[in-house]
């Protein structure tokens, strides 16, 4: 008879990912480089990308010194060719691909009525047109592969409501996402069981929110809608992430799972 032990064992096991290789994007600096360092720790081989080529080593580094693996190649997701060679760096590296974590975005606050057309379409080409490339490029390699997958698309909590920050370009990309989440795990969890989830965080510190939470005003307005009443931890990922990544979500695809303290109760 298995006991309570051994049921509580089984069941953190199926967070591990020994023997697994994740990919990282917009793993240079933030909730970026903390994915990719989760992910080492939790047993993946792990290859990261970012546009920023002297910070991405550095997050390498500290992944190695950690006794970790990790291959390091400089991204810009905007580029097909350039998320090919990073899923490409993977499989040559380790010979397989097993998880993306499609975390490269950027953000911008302004009014619609006064934004430059050409900075929001840059904005979408990023967070959503690179996305798509990086999740096709991924897909193909974990298709090839013949094991399944996970594609763990970071979009936001603005993805399902509206802030009082105006910032329509990022919202709109990060809605997009979960459109783009449902379609995928529509397309290749039953055929290639390749499984395709959403996580969307609220309101956490990182190189993003920084300049907005450094104004107290601002900061206020932020926590006052938040039911636990402060910003979120990047540790507070840590289980949502494993969880959509591992084997302990294998019956998670096409969802997204909100993580941001109550604020979208709102």
């Amino acid at each position: 008879m298995t006991g309570p032990d051994d049921l509580a064992e089984q069941a953190l096991a199926g967070f591990r990912l020994t023997g697994r290789v994740a990919v990282v994007t917009g793993a240079s600096a933030g909730l970026g480089a903390y994915f990719a360092r989760l992910l080492a720790a939790a047993g993946a081989a792990v290859a990261i990308g970012a546009r920023r080529a002297d910070e991405l080593a550095a997050t390498r580094a500290e992944i190695v010194e950690r006794g970790g693996r990790c291959v390091a190649v400089p991204t810009d997701v905007a580029d097909p060719r350039q998320c090919e060679a990073l899923a490409e760096a993977a499989v040559r590296e380790w010979g397989r691909l097993d998880v993306l974590v499609n975390n490269a975005g950027t953000g911008y606050g302004a009014r619609a009525e006064r934004d430059d057309p050409a900075r929001a379409a840059r904005l979408l080409e990023v967070n959503l047109l690179g996305a798509y490339q990086m999740a096709v490029a991924a897909g193909r390699a974990m298709i090839a592969g013949g094991r399944g997958g996970s594609v763990v698309n970071i979009s936001s909590a603005l993805g399902l409501t509206a802030g009082t920050v105006p910032q329509a370009a990022y919202s709109a990309s990060k809605a997009g996402l979960l459109g783009l989440t449902r379609d995928l795990a529509q397309q290749w969890s039953g055929r290639h069981g390749i499984r395709v989830n959403a996580l969307a965080p609220g309101w956490f510190a990182s190189d993003m929110t920084a300049p907005l939470l450094a104004r107290e005003s601002a900061a206020a307005a932020v926590v006052d809608r938040i039911p636990l009443g402060r910003i979120g931890e990047p540790a507070e990922l840590a289980g949502p992430l494993l969880l959509l990544a591992s084997p302990a979500g294998s019956y998670l695809t096409g969802t997204t799972l909100c993580v941001d303290g109550g604020w979208t109760m709102h």
